[in-house]
């Protein structure tokens, strides 16, 4: 297998709204993200990926592009980001972009320009259609966000295509001159010096061109069957690497959105040449029902183990993953997997332990290495993420379930969850703006923020620090083959990995109760590399694991 340079690597994703603000209007700016670099840097992170820093209106937070050569004035300048890539790479560390190449914003003159005339030449840039014979829209398709997945265009009688809000129209992949326009943007970062991108539901550019009804099925089936997987997907995604990353020392994260451990290899398997590598859903979403809202299910350690383990059967030795228990479109992955009130600490520690010995390339999130929990948001008028707000007004038309219980749902796994300010230290709105902040910060930032951990040695903090660096010295964590013990046991994850002659038993308590588990009788030499607790107990050969307990040991 190549050791690429990404594959070892550790990325760390920037929401740069809500990460440091330093012109104090209340939105983190990309000074602020150059302020931080040295943090960034004592982390023992490699690649900095930023969420879209473009132009746009944010009805989506940035991810409905205005021009994809522009930097969002909110967020500062163009010489602001030159001196922020300079200094990224100054610090050996590299700088990857959010592509968000499917769909683009309504105010983008792309598509100003096509609602002129049905003669414009913009107007193939997007998918226009006829009214259906009863003058609604041409199908059934929902929308991500809720709703029809088309909106009515009324000076010329057609619907357009938006999979996500309606000032998000779709880009029209069949049409070379919007494919062109895409590489040209990329072009335009890579020849600055960007080191890749991650790529924003890429596996939704090729439609179906029939526009088929969907099915009576659960929403995510759907999206794998009829959004996603495109006849032309492929086409698409060889000739992107073909005419533009092929040219760079550069790499593509695909968000696998659609795509299953069965069709995962026609993306990332090395000699397609499509896309280096993709992080999957199945993990992020183990604890949701057909929709974030619908259902709340209770976390399931077997569920998990299971797709960790289907996965890596997927793509062994052929492609490459990415691996997330968290990012910006889902809540807190302590409040999601683990515990964030007792065990607050242990059970953080003891997520990134697991997280950091799965193989792949490692993806860390904002204010997890602190262990940033969910917020609660009191009211509707608090809320910020279009997708919650549109459930919650859907809602109130449908009376599907009460006004309290909607809340209650988007505080459990809303994504305002996630972009919630980072919290620096507990000085007024948790050091990270002076103004009030775009969002409401999270009232715990006196107990949990970097300044205080940063002083204390037993912190998440620098236990993420500690288990990075151990990271980069054995291959074994990112790269081994793994041998699972007491697979059924639904409260701990023990497996053996073997690289060469690296060998490494991890072993995780998600229970919060005491543990004992016996697999050192064949053990001859044992060296203890991380422990989130400061002693380990052992009995007759037999190890007792703590509440939310994790070692990882080197053996013989």
């Amino acid at each position: 297998m190549e050791l690429s340079w990404f594959k070892k690597g550790t990325i760390y994703q920037i929401y740069p709204r809500s990460f440091n603000d330093t012109n104090n209007d209340g939105i983190g700016d990309l000074r602020g993200i150059i302020e931080k670099l040295d943090y960034l840097k004592s982390l023992y992170v490699d690649i900095l990926w930023l969420s879209p820093i473009f132009s746009s209106p944010n009805d989506d937070n940035g991810y409905d592009i205005s021009d994809y050569c522009a930097i969002m004035p909110e967020f500062g300048t163009m010489e602001d980001f030159d001196e922020l890539l300079r200094e990224t790479h100054k610090r050996g560390m590299k700088l990857v972009l959010d592509l968000v190449a499917n769909h683009c914003s309504d105010e983008h003159v792309w598509f100003e320009e096509a609602k002129k005339s049905k003669k414009n030449p913009y107007r193939d840039y997007f998918h226009w259609r006829k009214p259906a014979p009863d003058g609604g829209p041409p199908n059934n398709w929902k929308s991500f966000f809720g709703g029809s997945a088309w909106e009515y265009d009324k000076p010329s009688g057609e619907y357009y295509l938006h999979l996500f809000t309606k000032k998000q129209p779709d880009l029209n992949w069949e049409n070379q001159k919007v494919r062109q326009e895409i590489y040209s943007a990329m072009r335009f970062w890579l020849d600055k010096g960007v080191d890749g991108f991650r790529m924003d539901v890429i596996p939704l550019i090729s439609k179906r061109e029939e526009y088929p009804d969907a099915p009576n099925v659960g929403f995510r089936q759907i999206i794998e069957d009829v959004y996603a997987n495109g006849p032309k997907v492929h086409d698409y995604l060889k000739e992107m690497n073909k005419e533009v990353i092929d040219h760079y020392d550069a790499f593509s994260l695909a968000e696998g959105v659609g795509i299953n451990d069965k069709n995962a290899g026609l993306y990332i398997n090395h000699d397609r040449k499509e896309l280096d590598m993709l992080y999957h859903f199945d993990i992020l979403e183990c604890t949701i029902v057909n929709g974030k809202f619908e259902e709340a299910t209770i976390f399931d350690l077997t569920n998990m183990k299971s797709i960790f383990k289907k996965w890596r059967d997927a793509v062994h030795e052929k492609g490459w993953l990415a691996n997330a228990l968290g990012n910006h479109d889902f809540a807190r992955m302590i409040s999601r997997f683990g515990d964030d009130d007792k065990y607050w600490s242990e059970s953080a520690k003891m997520l990134f332990m697991m997280q950091a010995t799965q193989n792949g390339t490692l993806n860390i999130y904002q204010g997890d290495e602190i262990g940033m929990t969910n917020i609660v948001l009191d009211s509707i008028e608090e809320v910020r993420d279009v997708q919650s707000l549109n459930f919650y007004n859907e809602n109130l038309q449908s009376q599907k379930y009460s006004i309290g219980y909607a809340l209650e749902r988007i505080n459990k796994e809303g994504r305002d969850n996630a972009r919630t300010p980072v919290q620096w230290s507990d000085e007024i709105n948790g050091g990270f703006s002076t103004h009030k902040p775009w969002l409401k910060i999270n009232s715990n930032y006196n107990k949990i923020n970097v300044k205080n951990q940063d002083q204390d040695k037993n912190s998440i903090l620098n236990f993420y620090r500690r288990l990075l660096k151990t990271r980069k010295q054995y291959d074994v964590f990112v790269y081994g083959d793994f041998e699972e013990l007491e697979f059924d046991n639904p409260n701990v994850y023990i497996y053996k990995k073997t690289y060469g002659d690296e060998k490494i038993l991890v072993a995780l308590n998600f229970s919060t109760h005491d543990t004992a588990f016996a697999h050192f009788n064949a053990i001859s030499e044992i060296e203890v590399l991380l422990n989130n607790y400061q002693e380990l107990l052992l009995n007759d050969g037999e190890a007792i694991l703590k509440p939310y307990q994790g070692i990882i040991l080197k053996i013989d």
